[in-house]
């Protein structure tokens, strides 16, 4: 009961590590410093590739982070932030990648994979259906009548 109590705490407690990464990056100018959380935020981290820059703890997102803060206080502005970044490490660095040829498979691969699932389940469905419905020869035609006439109506068991 204890351990789970402390692994309780120590979970509510690792959210606000994740908070004061950001509060370390002052700017002079207000607008500068929603730009900085908005490109840490919008730029993934190169080695959890889960997690924005803002939220990782890596050392390289670290590194990248300090190296946006400078630019940033060096004069340049969140779209030139971002072209240095995306010139560097290419679209993957990029949660929202633009619609582009090299981009195709991220936006399209899903879709494609989906509708080839359809079509292979269509197929595999009708396949099943096709060979449920084989046709009686006429030996077992003329046993099944038999055997149905044999039976008895339920309905005329209650009269």
């Amino acid at each position: 009961m204890r351990t789970f109590f402390l692994t309780l705490m120590f979970l509510l407690i690792l959210p606000s590590s994740h908070a004061s990464t950001l509060a370390e990056y002052t700017f002079d100018e207000p607008g500068k410093a929603e730009d900085f959380r908005t490109v840490t935020e919008e730029m993934r981290c190169l080695v959890c590739q889960n997690e924005s820059l803002a939220g990782s703890n890596a050392e390289l997102a670290v590194d990248l982070r300090n190296e946006i803060y400078d630019m940033m206080k060096a004069g340049r502005n969140k779209d030139e932030v971002i072209d240095f970044m995306v010139s560097r490490y290419g679209d993957f660095v990029l949660y929202r990648p633009p619609l582009k040829p090299s981009t195709y498979p991220i936006w399209f691969g899903p879709l494609i994979v989906f509708l080839i699932g359809g079509v292979v389940l269509f197929r595999i469905l009708k396949r099943k259906s096709l060979t449920r419905e084989t046709k009686l020869s006429t030996d077992e035609q003329h046993r099944l009548d038999d055997l149905l006439e044999q039976s008895t109506d339920p309905r005329d068991n209650n009269q």
